[in-house]
């Protein structure tokens, strides 16, 4: 299988990249730093309650290649529309040539 962002879970997408696709995010209002050493599903902000303490959060860089490889997607899927409405505009036209 391809090792590709795309087909990887999300929190190892982070845990493979930390500093890049993640960065510790500090909170000590509620008493010393908390942040986990491992990254882990429940150790990001996404996973579990993680609303109090300190946790692993993404970066800009990651939230742009999420989003890029979604929007790819879309735009693709757009585009073979327009496609298949043109193929079948031209056999169209040329059924018409024919008679």
């Amino acid at each position: 299988m391809s090792r590709t962002d795309k087909t990887r879970p999300w929190w190892v997408q982070m845990a493979d990249a930390p500093m890049i696709a993640c960065r510790p995010v500090h909170d000590h209002r509620f008493g010393p730093c908390t942040l986990p050493a491992e990254i882990t599903r429940e150790t990001t902000w996404f996973g579990g309650d993680r609303r109090e303490g300190c946790y692993w959060g993404a970066t800009a860089s990651y939230w742009c290649r999420r989003i890029e490889s979604h929007g790819a997607a879309e735009w693709n899927a757009m585009c073979r529309e327009e496609r298949r409405r043109a193929r079948h505009d031209a056999r169209r036209a040329l059924r018409r040539l024919q008679d």
